[in-house]
């Protein structure tokens, strides 16, 4: 982020305001008249979106993670998060709301910029200190899990309790928790592997177990919370598939709007790339940033529960992440190849 930090920050400004400019003001109303303004804010907040995990394995399948464009665009994509979010606040809070001023929009996106640097200054400060606690009561990974978990909730529920959604909290969970490596936690079974080890005196089963305790030390977050995604996350696949009304996909009209949102996506991420300056490949960056993935569909579906996203749009949305996930990959890979 050093490295790159100015030219992946000016990708993701560009990524963020030209999708929502888009989408919100100029071809959400023109291909879709009559819908009322928070319609197509939350169209043009879902095309903002970046699922940067589409984009992080085609890089290390092709082992181009260590390149300038996958650092750049790593980079954006985590700031691309942090403005996506705000956009999306602001856009729940002035539908809750149902007012729209230049002092409340203001109000919403300091409320939303102060919780996600709070969050992350005192989480940082916090988590050992927490985790050194919870490691005297019980050390195993099963502590470690109602840890992380319990982290997620309570700060959902806290943004949600000053008004921002509580995708807000979870985000500022994940970011605190990265690099907190659990390191005051021993695994009680790993604890008795070694000591047997010892008792064997066996310099090579001491290595083994050794390197199991650091491993164990430093497991990363997301494994940690693997098992339960790998339960959770098909679970909300197959509940945002079955909100679809197929009706709306047999409808030539959507499907044609839905095409030229797509290509609205499209356009506004590509364009992101020319942003990413000289010694990169534009066309490499913007089509990296270009997939919605799950994101895109958090937007939705999160639009449709304050009941401003109707079956419509949710379809055309949903069209949407669909095609920008399917067909970056390829287009990206033969990018990459050629830039090779």
């Amino acid at each position: 982020m050093r490295k790159v930090g100015v030219k992946a920050g000016l990708v993701a400004i560009v990524g963020v305001v030209v999708p929502f400019v888009l989408g919100s003001f100029i071809v959400g109303p023109a291909l879709l008249p009559g819908l009322s303004q928070n319609a197509y804010l939350f169209l043009g907040a879902a095309l903002t979106a970046t699922s940067v995990g589409i984009t992080a394995r085609v890089f290390k399948d092709l082992g181009k993670m260590q390149t300038n464009e996958a650092k750049i665009v790593l980079g954006a994509a985590v700031i691309d998060d942090d403005l996506g979010l705000i956009i999306l606040a602001v856009v729940s809070a002035l539908v809750t709301t149902g007012a729209i001023s230049l002092g409340i929009v203001s109000g919403i996106v300091a409320k939303s910029v102060l919780f996600l640097i709070g969050a992350i200054f005192l989480g940082q400060i916090l988590a050992p200190q927490i985790s050194r606690i919870f490691a005297k009561i019980q050390s195993g990974t099963g502590m470690k899990f109602t840890l992380v978990i319990a982290f997620g909730l309570i700060t959902a529920y806290l943004a949600q309790f000053i008004g921002l959604a509580p995708i807000v909290g979870a985000f500022a969970a994940g970011l605190v928790l990265d690099p907190v490596h659990f390191r005051f936690f021993k695994d009680p079974e790993i604890i008795t592997d070694f000591k047997e080890a010892i008792a064997d005196i066996a310099p090579k089963a001491k290595e083994r177990v050794m390197a199991r305790i650091n491993y164990h030390a430093h497991r990363h977050i997301e494994e940690i919370i693997e098992p339960i995604g790998l339960f959770l996350v098909p679970i909300f696949f197959v509940y945002t598939g079955i909100s679809v009304n197929l009706a709306t996909l047999f409808n030539p009209q959507i499907i044609l709007v839905a095409l030229a949102i797509t290509a609205v996506a499209f356009v506004g991420k590509i364009a992101a790339g020319f942003a990413a300056g000289k010694g990169s490949n534009k066309l490499v960056v913007g089509f990296a940033m270009v997939p919605r993935g799950e994101v895109g569909l958090i937007f939705a579906t999160i639009g449709r529960s304050l009941g401003v996203v109707s079956e419509e749009i949710f379809s055309i949305i949903v069209i949407m992440v669909i095609l920008t996930t399917l067909l970056t990959p390829p287009v990206l890979s033969l990018l990459l190849r050629k830039n090779s």
